[in-house]
């Protein structure tokens, strides 16, 4: 990992690989059974309390979402001796499954994003991967794509971290041939698992990877709340979330959106786990007005003196005139996957890198 620099994108990357090197794209559907129903209770079929979750549980159905999975080259279901590792990218407020896709678009006729990681796949530079492409709100409306300060659907991405955990992470892991499996409990098979697993996002999905990732706050709508509009978006704070350091090892965030926690509360999270994190990522660019100050800036603020040494690998990259865009979260997904899945084993201190990335 030390000897990996960060760097714009290679043109090249963004261009199709051969036919025979090339990914596969599909989407599948799959049940839920934790989430947010249209009267703003948590459906779930786990003993969760509502002290934890900042509200009432309820009992309800199974609803059924639909993410995209990222299949490598060569990817055969009855190979069961060859695993892969997964990384899930989450997706921003207004976006669904396909923003990661159609953000930038495509080229030679395939999607861009899908073209970095054939590339980097191709090039040996990573081993074959799985990539899913959820969609991001735990809600009854989950596929309401609008922002609205009191809909259920956005209080669905406070929650999504339940649903990672116990509907759409056993159902990968069932589904296809993954290093991690759900269903080892043990410590060493937790420890094991969570080494194959990766999970970052853009801007909404950045605060998702952070809060319930990490261990930030959930927020709610102030109009239910009766708090005071910190963030001026309707939000603020609620309880703080559980974390999910014991199914990752690394983390990344990509122009982090405003109602992230700040850095001292991430950090204090993670000097307090269990786990050691072996790679944390964050990216923005230096001209984003949505996502610098009041997310990103605010986000790294006293995260690094916080952590303690339950952080091995840490990252705080700028852009240089970059805005909020697939073009920065592109490239935060190129060089966070190229840092992930990497042995760290002989390394005996906390690496820290601090750059400003003059091109993506």
């Amino acid at each position: 990992m030390k000897n990996i620099d960060i760097t714009a994108v290679p043109e090249q990357y963004k261009r199709a690989v051969k036919n025979e090197l090339q990914g596969t794209l599909i989407e599948v559907s799959y049940n839920v059974r934790n989430y947010i129903n249209a009267s703003r209770q948590f459906v779930t079929n786990h003993n969760i309390s509502a002290g934890e979750l900042g509200r009432e549980t309820a009992e309800g159905d199974a609803i059924t979402k639909i993410c995209n999975v990222y299949l490598p080259a060569g990817y055969n279901k009855d190979d069961k001796n060859t695993k892969y590792n997964v990384m899930y990218l989450l997706h921003g407020v207004c976006g669904n499954r396909y923003e990661w896709l159609y953000g930038y678009g495509k080229i030679d006729d395939r999607f861009v994003i899908c073209n970095i990681i054939d590339n980097l796949i191709a090039n040996g530079d990573i081993d074959p991967l799985i990539v899913i492409f959820p969609e991001g709100r735990s809600a009854h409306d989950w596929d309401d794509t609008s922002f609205n300060a009191v809909g259920t659907n956005l209080l669905g991405f406070y929650y999504f971290d339940y649903e990672l955990r116990y509907d759409l992470i056993p159902f990968i892991e069932a589904q296809y041939n993954t290093y991690a499996n759900i269903k080892g409990t043990s410590s060493e098979e937790i420890a094991y698992s969570r080494m194959h697993r990766a999970l970052a996002g853009l801007s909404m999905g950045g605060m998702q990877v952070l809060n319930l990732g990490i261990g930030g706050y959930i927020c709610d709508s102030v109009e239910h709340t009766g708090a005071k509009d910190d963030f001026k978006n309707g939000l603020n704070v609620t309880v703080k979330a559980s974390g999910m350091e014991d199914l990752f090892a690394y983390f990344g965030a990509f122009s982090n959106a405003p109602t992230s926690s700040d850095g001292k509360i991430l950090g204090n999270s993670l000097a307090s786990r269990g786990y050691r994190i072996n790679l944390l990522y964050l990216t923005c660019g230096d001209s984003d007005t949505v996502a610098g100050e009041m997310g990103y800036a605010k986000a790294i603020d006293g995260l690094k003196e916080a952590v303690g040494i339950n952080l091995e690998n840490y990252y705080e990259v700028l852009i240089k005139s970059g805005v909020h865009d697939s073009h920065v979260w592109n490239n935060g997904a190129y060089n966070f996957v190229r840092l992930a899945f990497k042995n760290c084993e002989g390394q005996v201190k906390q690496h820290a890198v601090k750059i400003m990335l003059e091109s993506y």
